[in-house]
Order: C-alpha cells, then structure tokens, then sequence
C-alpha cells in the first residue's frame, strides 16, 4: 500500500465538539466551541482546554480560572459551529442562539440548559504551548440532564445525539462495535 508523509500536523481525529463556557471578573459570559479537550486524568478527574490567546474567551478563563464544558448533540450542532466562527467581542451568542444559561453547581461560570452534559471546571495549571494555551484543570462536578437516565439509574449518554468533530465536519457516533473489555471477556460455550 502506497503512503505519503505530510509536515507535522495534528490528525488526532475525531474529538470532541464542545461548547465551552467561560466568564470574566466582570459578570461577562461567553461561549466558545472548543475540539481541544480531553481527559487528562482520572483521579483526581482532570481535563484540559487549549485556547489560543487572541480569543476573546482566554483572558475570561485566566481571570477567573474556571469553565464549563457542555458536551454536543446533532439538535445543538448548528449553535456548536456558530459559536466556534463568531466572536463574542461581536454578538451575543447565548442570544443569537437561543441557548439557556443555568446555574452550575460549583463555579460562577453559566452552564448551557440544552447540552445534556456539563463538566464544570477549575483550572489548576496554564501551559503556554505556542499556538495555544493549554488550560488544565480539575473536574469539580458533572450535571447531566436526568431525561437520559434509565430505569436503573445509569446515564444513557450515547443516546443523547452526541456528536464529534473530525476533520472538518462535525459527525454523529455510529453504532456500538465493541465494548470495553469485550477482547478479553470469556466466550460462553455453545
């Protein structure tokens, strides 16, 4: 099979689309859509986001050290995009886009009513990468919306619609083909 080799570039696809919301000292809010995000560690949980400097959501999040990252569905994708193209310098975009801010649990920073996971954060280091700064963070509490619960009490997140972003577009999850441990679990006999 024939293969090319391309300058260093990151093709870590697909990962997350997520609205991420921040505020200022000042009671400012803004929303900013963020793909730089991942788990860092699990205990304790920590995060991270990677924003470039010259966005206007960054000095919200070095001022007050915290943010909130609300996990996307196919019905918030329109609002994903317009938040990652539009600068809250310009237009209000929890307006623009009808979305709801809630009251987090543990920060100030507002949460998005629709999304049906918010992760609510507090930066515990900045790492100034290049490009981007990298905040990370610990995770200080998890809201999820308690329609997506089951009958047994466990959160059915891969019903909610979620999407992701991988190389340009943004993409639904497909169906299941495995799950964790499955390579390893005991085959039952015939």
């Amino acid at each position: 099979m024939a293969r090319q080799t391309w300058k260093p570039g990151t093709m870590v696809y697909p990962v997350p689309a997520a609205m991420v919301t921040v505020a200022d000292k000042a009671g400012n809010t803004n929303i900013i859509t963020i793909a730089w995000t991942g788990t860092v560690c699990s205990d304790p949980p920590m995060t991270y986001v990677s924003i470039k400097p010259e966005r206007y959501s960054h000095h919200m999040v070095e001022e007050t050290g915290e943010f909130v990252i609300n996990l996307t569905t196919k019905d918030t994708a329109f609002a994903t995009d317009y938040c990652g193209v539009k600068s809250g310098r310009d237009v209000d975009k929890w307006k623009e886009m009808g979305l709801t801010p809630g009251k987090a649990s543990k920060v100030s920073v507002p949460i998005i009513e629709e999304c049906p996971v918010n992760i609510e954060c507090r930066v515990t280091e900045v790492k100034r990468l290049g490009s981007h700064d990298m905040f990370l963070a610990e995770v200080v509490a998890v809201d999820v919306d308690e329609k997506y619960m089951n009958e047994s009490g466990k959160f059915e997140l891969n019903s909610t619609g979620i999407i992701a972003y991988s190389h340009g577009e943004y993409r639904e999850l497909g169906p299941a083909v495995g799950k964790f441990g499955y390579s390893v679990q005991k085959r039952r006999k015939a």
